[in-house]
Order: C-alpha cells, then structure tokens, then sequence
C-alpha cells in the first residue's frame, strides 16, 4: 500500500461538525452530548516539531534544540545558562515549549567539552566520520574528572529547570555521537576501539537525571534492561526506518522487547526524528525507496507500536510538503500522541442557588496518555464575552489512559455573579505564558473564544450575590464521592 493511503488508513476519518446547537440529551440524567470533530492540526507537546525557528510551513507547538555543555558550564562548579535561557525565552515568545538535548561530542560542530576538562588532561580520540573530519572529539567518557563534572552539571540543570514551562522534554544526550548514545562505528567490532561509556557510567549518568528531575519528563536513546525501571522514555532517532520489531533484533521494539519496557509508553513519553531520508517522501503516494535491508518505510505502523506523541521532521517546516502530499502529513501529526474528545456535559440550563453542580467526560482517542498534569479550567463567559468567573478544577486529563474516558465533576460557587445568562467554557490551560492549549477533538471547539471548547449556557436568575469558595471532584463513569467547594 502507498505511504499516503497507509497514513490515511489509521487516522480516523473526519466526522462532520455537529453545532454546539444540535448536542441532544443522553440517557444519563442531566447530561448532554457534545458533538465530535477531527483532532486540532496544533496541540501542546506532540505532533511534528522543528529546529529552533519561525516557520509557517506548518502548524507547530514545540520547538528543538541542541546545546553544547561548554555554552553554559565554564568551570568545575560555575556555570552561566543564559544561552540556554535565551533560546528558551525565544521559543517561549511563540507561545511554544523546547525539547532539549545538551551534547560532549556533535559531529563536524566544535567540541562541546568545557576547556577546563581538556586543561585538566582529558584523553579525547579524533575522527573523520559523519563528516567530521577531526572537527569535534569524542572524549573519554569514563574518565573520573569528567564524570565528576557531569554529576554537577546534571544536577545543576535540574535545580534550574526542573518543572520549567518552558521546556516540554529533556533528552538525557552528554554520552556518544550527537549525544545519541552510541560511539558506531567505534563500539569494539570489527577490530575497532569501544569508545562508548562503561555501563557504569551510563548508569550514573541516568541516576543524575533521575535524581534532579521529578517533574520535567526525561528520554533516553536506547531501551535496555539498565534503564528499563527508571522513570525515563525513550526517543527513536530513526524513526519509521529501524522502528518495528524485525529479525534484526536491534530495531527500535526490538530493544524495548528485550527491555522488557513495551509498555514504558503508558507512563513516560516517546518521542523522536523521522528519519531524515525518509521525510521528504514518506507522505507521497509514490513513497520512499528503502534505504536498508530490513527497513520499515512504515510510518503508521511505527506510531501503533511505539506510541509516540512527537517527532523533530524539519523538512515539513523548511521546505514544506507539496499540496498533494501535505494532507497526509498533516494526518500523520494528528496522529501522534493523545487525542482529547468530551462527549457529555452537565450543567444546569438555569440556575437559582448559589452552587451549580457542573461535569465533563472525556475520551482520550489518541495513541499516548498526556503526560503532565495541567488541570482543567472552567469560565463563565458574559453576553460581551467578559470573564464573569474562573474556576481551576482539580481535573487532570493526565489522568486519562488512551483508550479510555473519564468523568470529572464539581460544585461550582455562583456568588459574585450577577444575573443573566452565561457561556461556559472549558480548556486545558497551558502554564506557559501564552502557551498553546489543549484543544479538543470536538465541533465546539473555539466556537465562542479561541482556545475553548463550548459546553453550552446556563441562565443565572438569583443567589449571584456576595463571593466564595468554589468544589469539584474526579469519578468514574457513575461520578465519585463528593469534593469540597471549588470557586
């Protein structure tokens, strides 16, 4: 089958957009439908990303970066981010998040090793693949000084960005080529030198993340039974290439097999490159050549069975895809990462007490969870379309396994409002200033103000006097056991 029709057959087909009108009641009492529609071309943290950039190519919500250690580490315990800062500030000023990868040794860049370590007598080994041509160097990486130095430095960034909005995923890179985590074609076969880190190494390396990181999510390269029970995920640098399971037994999920870690997706996140051979041609209809034996040349097939929610694929953003094509690449980011439907909402159509009983359902019909737990908030919109009131609710889409549907409910204090009738709208609010929201999979969506799904109106005819508290809770299909009161 072509590439274009494959990636149009695991997309759902787009439904036809039901009006915010025409929802009709459900069995369930006082709850209504909502009608469904297509997964948003932009949500945050999934789909196709670039490098560091403005570009109109294509619809985006996070941006890539590469940083050498030495930008920012200038001595055994100093340190100075503000390029690091910089580029997130930028990337921040589109309303987008940074994945982040920081790297020792890039190919054909300088070294990213900081001049004290070199000082210091770090043994290092020049090369000329990968077009490097003794550029960059690929330094010993278990020498003590420098490991030393990558505990500090590791723990410094997590003291400094840990639960940043601004960064969406950290790579663990520091260790082999591009901080790709692998030294081929020196890796002790074929009569070469090994020049990969020792296991030990690695381990510590992993454990500094792990220790300075609780909130932010982290990926490694590699899936193995080092890393497997770490609270880490994994990207695939060369994706829809040497992703499936194979005979090969070193693809992708052919790792993750033998790690054990098939399932790793349901908690921590994957990510990626689209091979970058394969991301002119792999949405065409005529499709791409195979570049080797074994190959996959399988883009849906790698999403259903990785589970990725993003993948860097800059050609959709430099150069863009033709007008034929561009349809099925869009469909294949759609089809990457979570996917929010609310099919019910209950909210009374008037209200004379100064508490309102409100709730939503939610379907997570995307391939991953969403991994962070930014909550869901509910406005009051007036006739002008003013906030009238805000309420952050304790529901968390994060809680949402794909494949699954939850029911969130709550109290919500109507004291301060003043009679008449209101919108209510909901979004999963971004902590990024001005950062890209959850939008969901429906026809209301950005109906009444952009970035909101409608869920309909309530008419407030008395007991809008005075303020207080605000109540929620999160249940199962029947609803859960009461909250407190949520303003």
């Amino acid at each position: 089958m072509a590439a274009a029709a494959v990636v149009a057959a695991m997309i759902v087909p787009p439904i036809a957009a039901t009006p915010a009108s025409a929802a009709t009641s459900v069995a369930t009492s006082g709850w209504t439908a909502l009608g469904p529609a297509p997964e948003p071309q932009v949500n945050p943290l999934k789909g196709f990303i670039p490098f560091q950039g403005t570009y109109g190519n294509f619809p985006y919500s996070m941006e890539w970066a590469y940083f050498p250690v030495n930008a920012v580490m200038t001595g055994p315990d100093t340190f100075d981010w503000t390029v690091m800062d910089a580029a997130l500030d930028d990337v921040a000023s589109r309303g987008h998040q940074t994945a982040l990868r920081f790297y020792l040794d890039y190919p054909s860049k300088p070294s990213g090793i900081p001049q004290f370590l070199l000082d210091g007598g770090l043994a290092t080994h020049t090369y000329d693949d990968y077009g490097n041509n003794g550029v960059s160097v690929s330094p010993n990486y278990d020498d003590p000084n420098l490991r030393a130095a990558l505990d500090k430095f590791v723990a410094a960034m997590g003291q400094r960005y840990d639960g940043d909005p601004r960064v969406g995923f950290i790579q663990a890179g520091l260790v082999g080529f591009w901080g790709e985590w692998h030294t081929y074609p020196y890796n002790g076969d074929s009569g070469r030198p090994n020049w990969m880190a020792s296991d030990a190494t690695q381990r510590e390396i992993l454990t500094d993340y792990v220790n300075a990181f609780h909130t932010t999510k982290l990926m490694v390269r590699n899936p193995n039974t080092m890393n497997a029970s770490m609270p880490i995920g994994y990207h695939d640098d060369s994706f829809a290439l040497e992703t499936k399971t194979s005979s090969l037994g070193w693809h992708f999920m052919d790792n993750m097999v033998a790690a054990g870690a098939t399932d790793k997706w349901k908690k921590y996140p994957i990510g990626g490159e689209l091979r970058p051979e394969l991301q002119p041609c792999i949405f065409s209809s005529a499709g791409c050549p195979v570049l080797e034996d074994g190959g996959d040349n399988d883009f849906p097939g790698s999403v259903a069975q990785t589970h990725a929610s993003w993948l860097i694929n800059h050609y959709a953003f430099q150069t863009g895809y033709s007008a034929t094509d561009k349809p099925t690449a869009l469909a294949a980011a759609a089809s990457l990462g979570y996917s929010f439907r609310a099919t019910e909402v209950l909210m009374p159509a008037t209200a004379t007490a100064t508490t309102v009983d409100v709730g939503l359902t939610v379907s997570n019909i995307g391939v991953a969870p969403f991994y962070y737990d930014w909550p869901v908030t509910l406005v009051y919109l007036d006739a002008s379309g003013a906030v009238a009131k805000s309420v952050t609710t304790p529901w968390h889409v994060s809680d949402i396994a794909s494949g699954s549907s939850d029911r969130f409910t709550a109290t919500v204090d109507l004291r301060g409002i003043a009679p008449g009738r209101y919108t209510l709208v909901a979004q999963v609010t971004n902590p990024l200033a001005g950062g890209v929201p959850v939008r969901f999979a429906n026809a209301a969506q950005d109906t009444t103000k952009d970035g909101w799904l409608t869920l309909g109106t309530t008419v407030v005819s008395g007991g809008g006097t005075g303020s207080g508290p605000g109540a929620g809770h999160r249940g199962g299909p029947g609803g859960g056991p009461p909250g407190g009161i949520w303003w």
